[in-house]
């Protein structure tokens, strides 16, 4: 099987050091072991993300030196490939509604004695994961807004144990449930980011994910999708993190560490990629 990799930006802030990291780490390794390297806009998100930043990444990534194969995918034009699998889960009872608002799952939490905390802070309690079939058929036609999720404890009894291959790592086994039931949907957008990027990923066959350490966390949920949906699975690397010189991870609003900011200060392309350790 020939090495595809990606790098799925979203365009909700200008490009900076770290994502140059881990757009580099993926293109670097495509090219020298013979593959195809994709990119993919991931912008899913209609009142974060804007048209500027979309053309901002793709002018960034040409000026780093950067080329991709193939079209650029944007997720936004291909809602429709998301449906299916989601009708998919659905079908296998897999997910709920959940008509929760973010202010009652909040209050919920708080007065538990002890809820339990994945990798982003307090798990979802499950408030609505046991309606009945009526009362959830009550609350959608008085018009409540809801999201679907992943009942992940009923789904790691029907896919048993599962485990990816980490770069660098080994085998890993896959715990999704500590990230509790993750939303796959809203009742106005078809999908979230866990199910579009496990999706993407399997129709653009990818087979090597390089992202971030700050997104180990999720994989247990991307394999348990893919594990559910049929997917192949791909092999992983999550690379390190750049920080500041405090230790502080850059962020979007570090605007001075911008990929733009950095070129109009007269850096040069290499000198970027050599700010970004790959000189």
């Amino acid at each position: 099987m020939s090495l595809v990799t990606r790098f799925a930006p979203s365009p909700t802030g200008l490009l900076h050091l770290g994502h140059a990291y881990s757009a580099l780490a993926g293109w670097k390794a495509a090219r020298e072991g013979g593959g195809r390297f994709l990119l993919r806009i991931e912008d899913i998100d209609s009142a974060r993300c804007r048209e500027e930043f979309t053309a901002a990444i793709l002018e960034d990534l040409a000026w780093l030196g950067l080329d991709w194969d193939g079209d650029v995918r944007r997720q936004s034009q291909h809602m429709a490939d998301y449906r299916a699998p989601l009708d998919r889960l659905e079908a296998m009872g897999m997910i709920y509604p959940c008509f929760c608002t973010r202010a009652a799952i909040k209050a919920e939490i708080e007065g538990a004695a002890a809820a339990p905390h994945g990798a982003d802070g307090p798990l979802y309690p499950g408030t609505c994961r046991n309606l009945s079939p009526a009362e959830r058929t009550a609350r959608k036609a008085a018009g409540l807004p809801f999201a679907l999720r992943l009942d992940v404890a009923k789904a790691a009894i029907a896919t048993g144990e599962l485990f990816w291959e980490e770069d660098g790592r080994g085998r890993i086994k896959a715990e999704p449930e500590r990230q509790g039931d993750v939303v796959l949907a809203r009742k106005e957008t078809p999908t979230s980011y866990h199910l579009a990027v496990t999706v993407d990923d399997a129709l653009q066959g990818v087979t090597l994910v390089t992202r971030g350490e700050d997104l180990f966390a999720s994989t247990p949920i991307h394999r348990l999708l893919q594990a559910l949906l049929g997917f192949p699975a791909p092999r992983y690397r999550h690379h390190r993190l750049l920080t500041d010189e405090s230790g502080k991870r850059f962020a979007k609003r570090d605007l001075s560490l911008t990929l733009r900011a950095l070129r109009d200060a007269g850096k040069s392309a290499a000198e970027v990629r050599a700010m970004a350790g790959f000189g």
